[in-house]
């Protein structure tokens, strides 16, 4: 494995000194069991493995646990996720090695560390990672050898020099670090709604909003959300937000200053609405007993997606349960709406399918239903996963013949994988600006679907390869019926044309802006904007032809 170009120890007790004392060795998360298994810290550790939550706190820890090893070679930390109170896969064998957990972290409070970290990065050659939360599923926040960066109220807002703005813009700033699940909690306190991440752990203002990779080493991606139908992206919601660039400078950007940067990166500030009451529509059963019930409900949503998200729903499936939201009905042209799906789950219940379930409810405030959601479903955590995705376009649901054929496509990815969800989060209904730099498939996708491949811990080489493949192929069935776009941040770690696919025109006015901010290419990951695929960043991922 590559190691860094400096040793000495006096350069990182200068670097140290600069960002006062604030700079520390990074360790894999389970690495407290090594150094004493009878301590409360290794405890901890084995009781919370699988908990969002707990491994973003931590700097060695990421949601998807492959991206704390080096896969290339093999090298981890990693426990049994189906039994984590088992230290063997630690203690024994090759024992407990650092993988990608980068060699050293600042632990980040002023923009004048990234400063420091930039222009160390610059002097001594050594590469940059951005760790905000670590819920990222293309490894982008870890590299092994590198220095890690790791980032852990206004009623009214007027982005800076917009000083001839006629009203101000109800927003609220969100710093460097913040989860979806404390900013939501400050936004029910504070009688707002904030459109977000459906994942308790994801990163508020890092990843999940920003729209291109120009200034950090972790890609953007939009933003999507169960309210984004009606809502929008977060991109479409930011009003301004502060960065360091490459050269140093902190700099901010808005509709007033540094337009380009605020187009590129558009998408940490987020305009707040008032509460909006969610009708809310929930139908699960099990489909073990009768498989062709996955089916019979895609087939309902796919016949009535257009409709309702006209209506002004979003929602989110998988084989065994549809749960649909909607901020702009009252209860009865609710009920109205999805008579469909309701109807079909009165019908699960006729039948006495197993586990069947229909619930029509109302919620009053998006933080109140987001508190039940992500209590019951919680994204897989601590665990080595393969995730790919496709956004569905709206022709894919215009006649009775595409949309048989897209049900179709949904049912053998999911036979493949068994781990199909579509997101009913684009902004079908959300016009936007023209002033963002997402891919313009969002606008005209009805659907962005996911599925997942996993492994454990002691899994071979071949084995890992063999679910990345998996994976990809199972996606294959809906490349090949959609055009050419995927959601950034949830896409096939080796997706083909995935300039286009990410971006679609938008990149080469991207790539021309990221050479003018970062002209030496500081900052990197994997396919990013004007990404290098030979860098030492990537020297852990595994080879692919």
């Amino acid at each position: 494995m590559q190691m860094f170009s400096i040793t000495s120890p006096n350069t990182w007790a200068a670097l140290n000194a600069t960002v006062g004392g604030r700079l520390f060795g990074g360790l894999p998360l389970a690495y407290s069991c090594i150094q004493d298994s009878t301590s409360p810290q290794c405890s901890n550790v084995t009781h919370n493995y699988l908990d969002e939550v707990f491994r973003t706190n931590h700097v060695g820890g990421f949601v998807n646990a492959q991206w704390e090893s080096c896969q290339a070679t093999g090298e981890q930390c990693l426990l049994d996720y189906t039994n984590t109170s088992d230290l063997r896969p630690i203690t024994g064998g090759d024992g407990c090695h650092p993988g990608s957990v980068s060699k050293f972290y600042i632990d980040v409070r002023e923009p004048s560390d990234v400063s420091a970290a930039f222009a160390f990065s610059t002097d001594n050659h050594v590469p940059l990672v951005v760790k905000n939360t670590g819920h990222d599923y293309k490894g982008r926040s870890s590299a092994p050898a590198t220095l890690g960066l790791w980032i852990s109220y206004s009623a009214e807002f007027i982005p800076e020099g917009c000083s001839d703005t006629p009203a101000s813009t109800p927003a609220v700033t969100i710093g460097a670090g913040v989860q979806w699940y404390e900013a939501y909690a400050f936004a029910e306190a504070n009688n707002i709604t904030l459109v977000g991440g459906t994942d308790r752990s994801v990163g508020a203002s890092g990843g999940w909003l920003m729209a291109s990779s120009l200034l950090s080493s972790v890609t953007k991606g939009g933003g999507h959300s169960l309210l984004s139908n009606t809502m929008g992206l977060g991109v479409d919601r930011v009003v301004q937000f502060k960065v360091v660039t490459p050269d140093g400078q902190y700099r901010t950007a808005s509709a007033c200053q540094n337009q380009d940067l605020f187009y590129a990166l558009r998408g940490a500030t987020s305009i707040a609405s008032p509460p909006v009451t969610l009708q809310t529509v929930i139908v699960s059963f099990s489909p073990t007993s009768d498989p062709s019930l996955t089916e019979e409900m895609w087939s309902i949503m796919v016949a009535n997606s257009a409709k309702w998200a006209e209506d002004g729903w979003g929602g989110i499936s998988n084989q065994q349960a549809a749960i649909y939201i909607n901020p702009v009905l009252d209860a009865a042209a609710a009920k109205e709406s999805m008579a469909p799906l309701i109807e079909f789950g009165q019908r699960l219940l006729a039948l006495k399918k197993a586990n069947a379930s229909l619930v029509v409810t109302t919620f009053p405030t998006w933080y109140s239903f987001f508190t039940v959601f992500s209590s019951q479903f919680v994204a897989r955590s601590g665990i080595p996963v393969a995730l790919t995705s496709r956004l569905l376009s709206k022709s894919n649901f215009e006649t009775t013949a595409s949309q048989k054929e897209l049900v179709s496509a949904l049912t053998a990815a999911n036979d493949a994988t068994g781990s199909v969800i579509l997101l009913f989060s684009t902004p079908a209904s959300y016009p936007g600006d023209d002033a963002t730099s997402v891919t313009d498939a969002w606008r005209d996708s009805l659907t962005h679907v996911t599925l997942v491949t996993t492994w454990n811990w002691n899994a071979t080489k071949a084995e890992k390869e063999g679910q990345y493949t998996l994976a990809s192929s199972a996606i294959d069935h809906l490349r090949k019926i959609t055009p050419d776009a995927a959601y950034v941040n949830e896409a096939d770690v080796y997706e083909p044309n995935h300039e286009a696919t990410f971006w679609g025109t938008h990149y080469d006015k991207l790539l021309a802006i990221k050479q003018k901010y970062d002209p030496n290419q500081l900052l990197d990951c994997w396919h990013c904007v004007g990404w290098k695929p030979a860098s030492s960043l990537y020297q852990c991922y595994l080879p692919r032809d």
